[in-house]
């Protein structure tokens, strides 16, 4: 079955003509009186003035400086655009930053995230333990580092901190012992940072015993070290020192800011 064209008269056709550009009337009140359907009327009006034609970006006076934007860009990733501006000044540049930020913007690049294996653990499956320095304690003959022993629960995120004045195996030994009577057992795993690892890389035979197996004989529980390459300290434990350096008490003689 072929398709019919549907056409009109041409006489209809020069009167909705006139209709619009003569007496300025709308296409549906042209349709509405004529009781034509307002689709003739529009191919019958068809476009208004010539097709737009596409045409190319305009020149601007930021072009001789696009090579020199983006060089440095490519350098330096984060560089404020005010900077380059003034930079670009200096070298004969008469437009506005308003221009050059508009340039900034898209073509900034992108920095690039390392990408992290996201972990989910299990209630009473693993625990992170660190050590924060933070500060120095007067004692009867001279002053001390003071150090705060955390341990974090994975799952719940349940703290458990306290001061201590070395990291030695028997200070981490008291701590974890303290740390298990508070929280009433232990979890499958300790993942001990890189303070810990004087411990946890020492031979069986010297590893402490609480460090070599936990809860009498279960060979399941087991310490471990974090690998050579993995993510930074996880939202617990950046929490968990940011809530206790928030709370350290007064008498402690604070950490000199360093300069290096």
């Amino acid at each position: 079955m072929g398709v019919v064209a549907m056409t009109i008269d041409r006489q209809i056709e020069a009167e909705i003509r006139r209709l619009f550009f003569c007496e300025h009337w709308k296409k549906g009140t042209s349709a509405e009186q004529l009781g034509l359907h307002h689709d003739v009327v529009d191919r019958v009006v068809g476009p208004h003035g010539p097709s737009p034609k596409n045409k190319g970006p305009r020149p601007s006076v930021l072009d001789a400086y696009h090579g020199f934007v983006l060089k440095t860009l490519g350098l330096y990733p984060t560089l404020a655009s005010t900077c380059l501006y003034d930079m670009i000044v200096e070298r004969g540049y008469t437009g506005s930053i308003r221009t050059l930020r508009r340039f900034v913007l898209l073509n900034r690049p992108v920095p690039t995230h390392e990408v992290y294996l996201r972990i989910e653990t299990l209630a009473g499956e693993q625990s992170q333990i660190d050590w924060a320095h933070v500060g120095k304690l007067r004692v009867s003959g001279g002053v001390r580092p003071l150090y705060c022993f955390v341990l974090v629960l994975r799952y719940s995120r349940a703290i458990w901190a306290e001061f201590v004045l070395e990291q030695t195996t028997a200070s981490l030994l008291r701590s974890l012992v303290r740390a298990a009577q508070y929280f009433g057992g232990v979890t499958h795993e300790w993942l001990f940072d890189y303070v810990a690892r004087h411990i946890i890389e020492e031979p069986p035979e010297r590893r402490p015993r609480a460090v070599r197996r936990r809860r009498g004989a279960d060979p399941g529980d087991r310490a471990r070290r974090p690998p050579a390459r993995r993510s930074p300290p996880g939202p617990r434990h950046r929490d968990a020192r940011r809530a206790l350096r928030l709370g350290l008490p007064g008498w402690l003689i604070p950490l000199e800011r360093r300069t290096g």
